[in-house]
């Protein structure tokens, strides 16, 4: 009878381990990262689409940007393999920046794999980066909602919201959350470039690049000194 009950608690375990092992997919969504960003401010977001299917591959990722928040700036990343495409419509909200109004923003950004061989495989993931900004200074977040092309022909629409309660929804829309801009925040301010890296990211490139060139004249100059004082004992 000692036996029954560790052998029955093992049985147990090892039943909850294998649901939570096959209701894993369920957890591979489309999200985007990092989760949080300032208002106001500009930042990379990484939307990372993982292939959820055992047999398709996944050949397009679509990701809508929400049109009641706009964003004037929205610059895409290159992928190998993948092309990407922006969509433009007009603001329903008024926007301008220091060049004066802004008569279209990005709606879309669709990502393609080139060919089949560029697709995100069963098991695989892939990333896709986006320079963005200025951020709503307005809302507390923004969702992406994302529609994932799979090589069958089935789609998987990354689109629902939140419920009431806090649960999630089978198939959420990315969502980033927005939090008050700091003085100290300095991406709130600076600009991210194409490649999604800030002004005082490509300071600190500059600095690091100066790093070899100093190494190299110390290296010289210790060479140098080492031949003197050959030069010397030799004389000697």
């Amino acid at each position: 009878m000692k036996l029954t009950r560790p052998l029955a608690a093992a049985g147990v375990l090892s039943t909850v381990g294998s649901l939570l092992f096959l209701g894993a997919p369920a957890f591979a969504h489309v999200t985007v990262n990092p989760g949080t960003a300032p208002q106001g401010g500009y930042t990379k977001l990484t939307f990372r689409a993982p292939d959820e299917s055992d047999t398709a591959s996944t050949t397009k990722i679509e990701v809508q940007f929400p049109s009641d928040h706009p964003i004037a700036s929205v610059r895409t990343r290159p992928v190998p393999g993948w092309t990407a495409k922006t969509t433009t419509t007009k603001p329903t909200t008024p926007l301008s920046d220091d060049d004066g109004p802004i008569t279209e923003i990005v709606s879309t950004v669709t990502w393609t794999a080139d060919s089949a061989k560029d697709a995100i495989q069963p098991g695989q993931f892939q990333e896709f980066d986006v320079s963005v900004g200025p951020l709503p200074t307005d809302a507390d977040q923004i969702e992406f909602k994302a529609l994932q092309t799979y090589s069958d022909g089935s789609i998987v629409r990354w689109i629902e919201e939140a419920g009431a309660d806090g649960t999630e929804p089978e198939h959420p829309a990315p969502v980033l959350t927005l939090t008050p801009a700091s003085a100290d925040d300095a991406s709130a301010t600076a600009p991210a470039t194409a490649s999604g890296a800030s002004s005082a990211d490509h300071a600190d490139d500059s600095d690091d690049s100066k790093a070899p060139l100093i190494l190299s004249i110390i290296a010289l100059v210790v060479a140098a000194g080492a031949a003197g004082a050959s030069v010397l004992r030799r004389r000697a």
